[in-house]
């Protein structure tokens, strides 16, 4: 389990060929630009690329950012358990050229106050076989009740510190600041030798936190590891030359495997040493990000109405929250529209204070249904969905299921139309796993019987319309219902 503070991360990558007329610095001309999740999310992402099962508990905004963020997360095999998130999704974007950083700009704004956690996650943190705290100073670590659940576990916690963030829960196993932020967290006055102060470092810091270990990673140099006994473990570091972003997220993420894994203390910051080295020497975080992480492109759809698009979605579901109210959503392919789909929408709406539609995207449809699929296209199924009464916001998703867009939008409900309860007894969703990460509900409501895209296609193929009438009359009996469920129709 990582827990923490998860950022966008965003490298632009470009050419500078000029100075700028008015101002003596140079231009980037961009040539690509990559997103990535930073902080606890990557911290996540190279756990789950070593093959564990791991579950990131950080808050995400509802924001576009934020979406993203689920995205991306989803493609790495990380299960999110999101706590909601005031103001903007924290981003960091650093600007490059032939490999080296011109400037990073930060945006975002000051850290906001996370939600509380549901009992699910409470119920995570008792069962997780080793806790990664990933602490980037913007309060997911220092929430009350998440702190009381660390100190409760039984199972190994690293605790990778921030400056700005809050103290480690004492009787930690591990701690795992850099340099400077033993030196800036213990106050550590100058003098002496590099090891010298670390150590000093280290010793205030372990005695401070109650924390078993304490290692300062040495950059190149490796790490210094301050357990029981005064005397310190110098762990060396191979020769490695590169970009060292996320490389302490490496080297904790790989420290918590290995004790996850039952190893000792010193046993895994030598391999953590050893694998932020050969991170750092592979070519560093644009090499080792998993390659469906790599793959994932930005959002599906930025505009095409104000009801469609994660920002849409994020603007609806944070002012109903802000009100107390319940967020509903539901999904699907919703190729010809018709009166089936506007009942289930109809029904789904009377349940809470508004309705989000995750829409299935073209390339969705089509891994689902096949190349022939769909026959109407993203663009307009998502300007007829925004059209009905009953809904409030469309977001389009890429993938195969809904499972990123739900951990972004944390809906109340989730609901299916009854066609999916079949074969007797209560039906399961498979999204009920997902829901029940923050407490949220699926239900089915009722269908209306004979109603099927697919037959409609074929219907239509055939030259005939739904129930032998002619495919004119079906399709103005579908314009008639859009019509009559559309805002401000009488």
């Amino acid at each position: 389990m990582v827990l923490g503070d998860t950022l966008l991360d965003r490298d632009v990558e470009g050419l500078v060929n000029r100075l700028c007329p008015d101002s003596p610095v140079p231009v980037l001309d961009e040539t690509v630009s990559v997103d990535r999740p930073g902080g606890a999310g990557l911290a996540a992402v190279f756990a789950a690329a070593q093959g564990a099962d791991v579950a990131l508990v950080t808050a995400l905004a509802d924001d576009a950012g934020g979406a993203r963020l689920a995205t991306l997360l989803a493609a790495a095999g990380v299960r999110v358990y999101a706590l909601p998130l005031a103001g903007a999704t924290p981003e960091k974007i650093r600007l490059r050229a032939r490999g080296r950083v011109l400037l990073r700009h930060d945006r975002g704004g000051a850290a906001g106050v996370p939600g509380p956690p549901s009992e699910a996650v409470l119920r995570l943190l008792a069962g997780a076989s080793a806790v990664l705290v990933s602490d980037y100073g913007r309060g997911v670590a220092g929430h009350p009740a998440l702190r009381a659940a660390l100190a409760a576990t039984g199972a190994p916690v690293v605790w990778d510190p921030h400056p700005r963030g809050c103290a480690a829960v004492p009787g930690v196993h591990l701690a795992t600041p850099n340099e400077p932020e033993a030196r800036d967290l213990a106050k550590t006055p100058p003098g002496g030798s590099r090891l010298a102060a670390a150590s000093r470092s280290a010793q205030a810091l372990r005695r401070r936190w109650q924390a078993r270990a304490v290692a300062v990673t040495l950059g190149g140099d490796g790490a210094l590891l301050s357990h029981a006994g005064s005397t310190p473990l110098v762990v060396p570091a191979p020769a490695a030359e590169g970009d060292t972003c996320g490389a302490g997220d490496r080297f904790a993420a790989a420290a918590t495997l290995a004790l996850a894994r039952g190893a000792l203390v010193s046993e895994a910051v030598q391999e953590a040493v050893a694998e932020a080295s050969a991170y750092v020497a592979g070519g560093g975080v644009a090499t080792a990000l998993p390659p469906p992480v790599r793959a994932v492109a930005p959002a599906v759809v930025t505009g095409g109405g104000e009801r469609i698009g994660a920002a849409a979605a994020g603007e609806v579901v944070a002012r109903v929250r802000a009100s107390g109210g319940t967020v509903v959503a539901t999904g699907g392919c919703f190729d010809l529209l018709h009166a089936g789909h506007v009942a289930t929408l109809q029904a789904a709406r009377q349940l809470g204070d508004c309705l989000v539609v995750c829409l299935n995207s073209d390339a969705s449809v089509a891994g689902l249904k096949g190349p022939e699929r769909p026959v109407v296209p993203q663009g307009d199924r998502g300007r007829l969905l925004a059209a009905l009464g009953c809904v409030d916001a469309v977001l389009i998703f890429d993938e195969s299921t809904p499972e990123a867009a739900l951990s972004w939008l944390r809906p109340d409900i989730w609901v299916k139309g009854g066609d999916y309860a079949t074969g007797g007894g209560e039906p399961v969703l498979p999204e009920a796993e997902i829901l029940g990460r923050w407490g949220g509900h699926t239900v089915v409501v009722p269908y209306l019987d004979g109603r099927s895209t697919t037959d409609m296609i074929a219907a239509a193929r055939a030259g005939r319309g739904h129930a032998g009438r002619p495919v004119a009359v079906a399709e103005a009996a579908t314009q008639a219902v859009v019509r009559s469920t559309a805002k401000g129709a009488p």
